[in-house]
């Protein structure tokens, strides 16, 4: 017995010193979380060259390859000026509430053993970079057929180090709008706010194209193509955002599907009542409205919220597109503006009022629709602080670059040019050739 007690105690005494560095509060790397978030990493990266095939196939035939070249680059730049100064900028040491510091640059003095919570830091800023790269890809379906590609290479680092990191810092940096406590689980604010107040500065700026250079999408199917690619790395963008492969992470994907579900019925449906024909690009731009508006809200809120955000996100979205733009006379081409700003608005708005202390635990809050009280309208207000200030912000820096842009190396291509097509005046590639061969010239096999 005594032998017994002697072998528990040392046993008791080896575990309690392999475990104090778990007692003293250091972190400790989970390798089921860093698999899923790698994972989740990719999924997000993966989304980018749908974002493509979702543009793409919803171009002119003659912008094609421009507008597949400019969410391609997208990857290309970001991911460097994110090694460079970006992740530093976004998640380094705050200076003022505002921005990090410059103390990463060059991701200096982080190891492969350095922990970001229960993950490795090179996991946390490779699924982080993947946020910033499609943030960029997004804004450029407004511009289709106008956009000098020069003009839009120096556009990317510039915008990216003045509006993305900054409003990434502010949020999910340690920064102002999270001390506030204002709610962004996956982006609706530092991705799909952003992009939308940055697309609409750049409409402003470049002006409308010439209604014989509005023409109809060159590849639906692709745009279902993008679609499905869109919905699938989704699943990464938010249910991975919980960082870690936990319940939260299943919840989050149930969330995400339910909403992006929903919004595509009710977008078609609002369709087949306003232009008497459901349509397929309408049933897939439902989708990613309902993506976009359950983005911030999608670790925060019960799957009912879900689904009323998605019916928000449909008929919000999809009027947005049809009648706003219509309304202000922008040439916004692709509807960046109706689906990623208005609904990364209505999703936040949303938030406000649905997050519910269910999922987020007891240290959460009640949205408005849930507690009824002082703590859902004050979490309602704070929504709607952030998305005010994202917006003003995000639009009127875009509006500096641009100008700068404007005024230097010029930001909207010749009329000419317009008017050929950015492939082969940009590029000297088309993206489909068509040619058909005269049958005199087939040969015909004898005896026929």
């Amino acid at each position: 017995m005594k032998k017994f007690s002697l072998l528990t105690m040392l046993s008791l005494v080896l575990m309690m010193a392999a475990s104090s560095s778990a007692w003293a509060g250091e972190d400790v790397l989970d390798t089921g979380n860093n698999a899923w978030i790698l994972v989740s990493a990719s999924l997000v990266l993966l989304m980018s060259p749908g974002l493509a095939f979702f543009y793409g196939g919803m171009c002119s035939s003659k912008n094609i390859i421009n507008m597949l070249m400019m969410v391609f680059m997208s990857m290309a730049v970001i991911s460097v000026q994110w090694v460079f100064w970006g992740y530093s900028l976004s998640f380094g040491e705050d200076c003022g509430n505002f921005i990090g510091s410059l103390a990463k640059a060059g991701l200096r003095g982080i190891t492969p053993d350095t922990l970001s919570g229960t993950i490795p830091e090179y996991t946390f800023l490779a699924f982080q970079a993947t946020f910033a790269i499609i943030t960029v890809g997004l804004i450029m379906g407004a511009v289709e057929g106008r956009m000098k590609f020069s003009a839009f290479l120096i556009f990317i680092p510039l915008w990216a180090t003045a509006v993305y990191d900054p409003v990434c810092h502010w949020v999910w940096g340690g920064g102002f709008l999270q001390a506030w406590a204002v709610l962004d689980f996956a982006g609706g604010t530092v991705v799909h706010i952003n992009s939308g107040a940055a697309a609409l500065a750049l409409v402003i700026l470049l002006g409308k194209r010439k209604k014989q250079n509005i023409r109809p999408p060159c590849n639906v199917p692709m745009v279902l193509l993008g679609t499905g690619l869109l919905w699938f790395g989704w699943f990464g963008f938010n249910a991975g955002s919980e960082l870690a492969s936990d319940g939260r992470a299943a919840f989050a994907w149930v969330i995400t599907n339910s909403s992006a579900a929903t919004a595509a019925f009710v977008w078609m449906v609002c369709e087949w009542i306003h232009r008497k024909k459901p349509t397929l690009i309408g049933a897939a731009s439902g989708a990613v409205a309902g993506l976009v508006a359950i983005t911030p809200a999608s670790g925060f809120v019960g799957p009912l919220g879900a689904i009323q955000i998605g019916i928000m996100a449909g008929v919000g979205c999809y009027f947005a597109s049809m009648k706003l733009k219509a309304l202000f006379g922008y040439d916004d081409a692709l509807d960046v503006v109706g689906v990623h700003g208005i609904g990364g608005t209505i999703g936040a708005f949303a938030t406000g009022l649905y997050c519910t202390k269910m999922v987020m635990g007891p240290d959460g809050v009640d949205g408005l629709f849930i507690g009824w009280g002082m703590e859902g309208f004050k979490q309602l207000g704070l929504q709607c602080i952030g998305f005010l200030i994202s917006w003003s912000y995000a639009f009127s820096v875009t509006m500096i670059i641009g100008l700068f842009l404007k005024y230097t190396i010029g930001l909207r291509t010749a009329e000419t040019q317009e008017d050929t097509g950015l492939d082969i005046t940009q590029h000297g590639e088309i993206g489909y050739h068509l040619e058909m061969e005269s049958t005199s010239t087939l040969k015909v096999p004898a005896g026929h």
